[in-house]
């Protein structure tokens, strides 16, 4: 076979969609969905432990210290490992690693073993979303990937829904030890079910390995063709270089701006998830209103996550990502500003599930589809995995920097450090002028700026 000739990109892109795509979408989501349950069981699980005295509450407190702190190492780890080792290789790894762990803190004798598992299961928790994200806009077609994004984000999102709900019912009739048995289980069954998952047939060719890329794309397509019919011809692409670039090469001239998006994404996100939505029932509470109605806000929370993920669905095609993220960055910016000031109840419940819902149409466009989208192939998930790492540090500083302004300055000080992280955003994308919108991976990949060394801005 002649080198270069693979043409990976286009090929997958001309594909129309069909079950592969849905099975492709099934197996990454309900791994990355077993991830935000086994995040969000911490809530019930702790509350559970400290009554019956198997924790107390500073035990609690390092028990989701752990979980961050691992997540961090996890979407550092996941990055280098999915670009060097391959994407399936390091979702399976991942996937393994939080499962075996949550399994045995089933069976945990006390507080500080389940502590040291929290983190080893952080690890595999933090490197899913980076693989997962990157390696679903890998196979997509680009007409659809804003809508199958969202898709991945409406299932991951539910998490927290799925968690509160199965608390409810587990929790106190079974125990907490069964919360982990069950995201642990639910991950074993889903490691099993993705070892017939091909590997990204992009990220083959971009290391040279054409025979595998070519094995794969074959029967991908022999599969879609059974379905629907011959193929159309697929676009001819430049030669794609096998590359293996350092880590350095996102502090580089051509890359630094997407570098720096990126994180910027992923720093804002958590600190309007972390340092604000997941606040607000307790500053309201501070600010006189009742617990009944502070907490009827977690209600909303959970049902406004779901909901960004639906708006960027019908959206996220239509508007771009560039620009959808600056739209409800504004609107969370002016919604953000409105909401502490409304005492109506009807009025807070109705802004306040618009305030959530648009914060989450930033997580679902930015977190699952503008990220990955801006990196090449050769270091994509490295690129993810840098954000998610600088998100990771906002989320576990985040609450205590929310506390000190909301004791120093009230609710203003905290809609500020919102608002002007948001702001900061905005003028990051701006600034950027890379739109990923109905654009090939191959497309996208290509920096604007000047100096590129030869060949990076090709490697996707």
């Amino acid at each position: 076979m002649h080198a270069h000739s693979v043409n990976a990109g286009p090929r997958l892109d001309r594909l129309p969609i069909s079950r592969f795509h849905w099975k492709i979408l099934g197996l990454i989501s309900g791994g990355a969905l077993l991830d935000a349950f086994d995040i969000y069981l911490a809530g019930g699980v702790i509350a559970a432990m400290v009554k019956h005295g198997f924790a107390t509450l500073q035990s609690g407190a390092a028990f989701i210290s752990a979980t961050f702190f691992g997540m961090l190492v996890g979407s550092a780890l996941a990055g280098y490992i999915g670009d060097r080792f391959g994407r399936r290789y390091s979702y399976q790894a991942n996937l393994a690693i939080f499962g075996i762990a949550s399994l045995l803190a089933c069976f945990a004798p006390n507080i500080q073993t389940v502590i040291a598992l929290r983190f080893v299961m952080g690890l595999g928790l933090g490197a899913e979303l980076v693989v997962a994200a990157g390696t679903l806009c890998e196979f997509v077609p680009p007409a659809y990937r804003g809508r199958w994004i969202s898709l991945m984000g409406l299932i991951i999102n539910s998490g927290l829904l799925l968690a509160t709900s199965v608390g409810y019912l587990v929790i106190p009739n079974l125990g907490w030890r069964w919360m982990f048995a069950l995201a642990g289980g639910g991950a074993l069954v889903i490691w099993i079910m993705r070892k017939r998952m091909p590997e990204s047939p992009r990220w083959l060719e971009s290391v040279g390995r054409l025979d595998e890329a070519e094995a794969t794309l074959a029967a991908i397509e022999t599969e879609v063709e059974k379905r629907h019919g011959p193929l159309p011809a697929a676009a001819a692409t430049q030669p794609v270089m096998a590359l293996k670039v350092p880590v350095s090469v996102l502090f580089t001239r051509p890359v630094i701006g997407r570098t720096l998006v990126a994180a910027l994404t992923c720093v804002a996100v958590n600190m309007a998830v972390y340092g604000f939505v997941a606040w607000l029932p307790t500053f309201f509470v501070k600010q006189g209103l009742t617990v009944v109605q502070s907490l009827g806000f977690t209600t909303l929370m959970a049902f406004g996550a779901p909901g960004g993920a639906l708006v960027g669905y019908l959206l996220g095609d239509k508007i771009g990502r560039k620009k959808g993220l600056i739209v409800f960055s504004l609107a969370s910016i002016v919604l953000g500003y409105i909401y502490p000031q409304m005492r109506d109840p009807a009025a807070i419940s109705i802004i306040g599930f618009c305030l959530v819902t648009s914060i989450f149409t930033i997580v679902t466009l930015g977190l699952f589809g503008y990220i990955p989208e801006l990196f090449p192939t050769a270091y994509r998930l490295r690129g993810t995995g840098f954000a998610g790492v600088c998100g990771r540090a906002a989320s576990m500083s985040t609450p205590y920097l929310a506390v000190y302004l909301f004791q120093r300055f009230g609710l203003t000080g905290v809609l500020s450090m919102v608002i002007g992280v948001l702001g900061l955003l905005i003028v990051g994308l701006l600034a950027l002028r890379v739109e990923t919108n109905q654009q090939s991976l191959e497309e996208i990949s290509v920096p604007e700026l000047d100096g590129a060394p030869a060949g990076i801005g090709q490697a996707s």
